[in-house]
């Protein structure tokens, strides 16, 4: 895979991500691409840690929303 196709995979998966954490959790667009944005487990993909771009995206909208809810509400 060349550098320009992994970029634009990783372009799809973060949109994918996003979309699905505003249709599971009810939010704007803008909320979620907040919330996924300041995750840690963004940061992890866009590294290409743990293989997380392998996962399902509502898997990793999932985790990024729990540890959203878990910072926001200690």
């Amino acid at each position: 895979m060349t550098g320009v196709s992994k970029q634009i995979y990783k372009g799809v998966k973060c949109s994918n991500i996003i979309s699905s954490l505003s249709e599971m959790y009810h939010i704007t667009i803008e909320e979620a691409t907040d919330i996924y944005y300041s995750s840690e487990i963004a940061d992890l993909i866009d590294e290409g840690i743990a293989d997380l771009h392998c996962r399902s995206d509502k898997y990793l909208a999932t985790e990024i929303w729990n540890d959203y809810i878990t910072q926001n509400h200690n």
